[in-house]
């Protein structure tokens, strides 16, 4: 391959020749400071590269090196509790030795190569693998096992494998394959842009437990699923994104920062270290990835930081694990697209967005899914399995969700939780508008859930769903004629839709008990809310006051109930004999009998 020179600077957009040799998607350096850069289009024998640093001081004339291959990160043991930036260089070592800002063509390799890690063998000499075959165990931290598997392409019978402490970079087992010896070490790398190779994709089976009860009962994620999370400024979508990382069930979280702003990023530096896992009680930081590519870092990078986080999310799939991706945003995704193709001057799509903005966001967002992975071990009904689910917040302009971006989004994901300002003003979190929202995996979650946690799980959500939806059609009647036009019927679902929305729905998200809620609490929660309807509905019936209904003791302990520990179910079965047993006394009063 030969160097090349530059012919042109646009900003982040550098224009080279004589770059003979070098293929599309191939990474460069570009001019003296040796700038790292992609070239993204060839025409004739004019490379346009986009840089990933700033181009300032760049001119015409300086040269480009090419680099002799695409762009790819390095795959292996230290991944997990570390912090990079959108071509995956190490902020945390960087910080260290160079200060606060990253100074432009720094080099430094992501993983720690003079670090020592235990290898224990899982193959011995003699045995034949095959791609995705698991050939040792690390343990990485307390929480993650990393598993060493065959790297894909290789297959033949094991030579010689080893047992004790190694760099990254020595040899821990040998493969005789039909082309000759390969040495296998712990690194690996893999170009960011290509999809990590499955045995077989499979249909979700089991929800992505995140805790937040307005997401698992009325609109759930499946495990291996795609959701995005679209609101105005201020309506809390990166609030969600940070709970979904703290307390979904997934064994590992990549959190990709994707242009937002470096406060958010650094609250996910100080609080992920302090938060415990609600399973293991260690840290967060023991199962989490993290790439932060914040608004004030050079807007190109921002398009290769998704396509970095994906691919370490896959690694750890392959390995058999559920990986959840929080991408936030998709939005500073987008607009590092459309400057590019703008300098590139590309026909514009709407909104000056490219033509190419659905599949590429598709492209992303394809790379989910339940999948069985490679490897010996994974054929089977009892093989490995592992899932990669993608979370992508969506931040459009003013909320109008009919810009590009959102429907682009839409279209490549199946659940859609719509964020609502209004919601936000009231301090409802999580601001997800129940009337809006829907999820493709509804039918799935309720059968799992009715097998699991309760026979009456999918009639309790469409009830709850039923009355929050006759309250929106009733508050425009109220608004009209007021409140006591309505019936006695009217009136009572107008209460009882406010305790779904302030007693079940409403969490917060900085109280110990109120944060996480387990799929039985939810469950045990929204029935009783719906019991206590079915009473007062009786009662109603029988010409009981509404108001001597409503002002029951119990009532007002169903609003506690999210603060009940979790697995105290005494506590629910106590809260249905009070529901009993106090309106059975206002029917009994009312002198009709029980």
């Amino acid at each position: 391959m030969n160097e090349g020179t530059i012919i042109k600077v646009s900003g982040p957009l550098v224009v080279a020749r004589g770059l003979t040799g070098t293929n599309i998607y191939d990474m460069v350096r570009v001019g003296e400071q040796r700038l790292l850069g992609e070239v993204i289009e060839i025409r004739s024998d004019e490379y346009s590269v986009q840089v990933y640093e700033e181009t300032e001081g760049i001119g015409p004339g300086q040269p480009v090196y090419p680099m002799g291959g695409p762009l790819s990160v390095e795959l292996g043991p230290g991944l997990i509790g570390s912090i990079f930036d959108g071509i995956q260089r190490p902020l945390d070592v960087i910080s260290l030795r160079l200060g606060s800002y990253i100074v432009r063509g720094a080099e430094y390799t992501p993983l720690d190569m003079a670090k020592k890690w235990h290898f224990v063998p899982a193959k011995r000499a003699g045995d034949s693998v095959r791609p995705g075959d698991i050939l040792g165990t690390i343990r990485e931290t307390a929480l993650v096992e990393h598993r060493i598997m065959v790297p894909y392409g290789v297959e033949g019978k094991v030579i010689t494998v080893a047992e004790d402490a190694y760099t990254l970079e020595d040899v821990v087992a040998e493969i005789e394959t039909s082309g000759g010896k390969v040495d296998i070490k712990m690194l690996q790398k893999w170009p960011v842009r290509q999809p990590r190779h499955v045995a077989k994709k499979l249909p979700p089976e089991e929800p992505l437990v995140t805790g937040q009860r307005v997401i698992d009962t009325f609109f759930p994620l499946a495990k291996g699923g795609t959701s995005c999370v679209p609101g105005p400024f201020g309506s809390g979508k990166t609030v969600v994104q940070h709970q979904l990382a703290k307390w979904s069930d997934a064994d590992i979280i990549v959190y990709v920062g994707c242009g937002e702003r470096g406060n958010e990023m650094a609250d996910v530096l100080l609080s992920f270290p302090e938060l415990k896992d609600p399973r293991s009680h260690e840290s967060l930081m023991e199962r989490t990835v993290l790439v932060g590519n914040t608004s004030n870092m050079p807007v190109a990078a921002r398009e290769a930081s998704i396509f970095t986080g994906v691919t370490m999310a896959e690694y750890y799939r392959d390995m058999g694990y559920n990986v959840a991706l929080m991408a936030d945003s998709t939005s500073r995704w987008a607009e590092a697209m459309r400057e590019m193709s703008c300098r590139l001057e590309e026909m514009p799509g709407e909104e000056g967005f490219p033509t190419y903005l659905g599949s590429r966001l598709a492209s992303f967002y394809e790379r989910s899914g339940s999948v069985v992975c490679l490897g010996s071990d994974a054929q089977g009904k009892g093989g490995r399995r592992g899932s990669l689910s993608i979370i992508g917040s969506v931040s459009p302009p003013g909320g109008d969700l009919s810009e590009p971006v959102s429907q682009a989004t839409l279209r490549a994901v199946k659940v859609f939780w719509g964020l609502d300002d209004r919601l936000a003003s009231q301090r409802h979190f999580p601001a997800v508008n129940w009337l809006t929202s829907y999820s493709l995996y509804q039918q799935m979650v309720d059968k799992f859930a009715a097998d699991r946690i309760g026979p009456t799980w999918s009639e309790n959500r469409r009830t709850a769903l039923r009355l929050l939806q006759r309250e929106s059609e009733l508050e425009e009647l109220v608004r009209l004629v007021g409140m006591e036009s309505l019936s006695p019927e009217d009136k009572l679902v107008m209460e009882i839709a406010k305790m779904v929305r302030e007693d079940f729905l409403h969490q917060n998200a900085y109280h110990e008990l109120d944060t996480y809620t387990s799929l039985e609490k939810q469950f045990h929660m929204l029935d009783v809310i719906l019991k206590f309807y079915s009473k007062a509905q009786e009662a109603v019936d029988k010409g009981v006051e509404l108001l001597q209904i409503m002002d029951i003791p119990v009532k007002d302990k169903i609003s506690d109930l999210r603060l009940a520990s979790e697995g105290d179910m005494e506590t629910f079965k106590q809260m249905d004999r009070e529901i009993a047993g106090q309106i059975g006394e206002l029917i009994g009063g009312a002198g009709v009998g029980i």
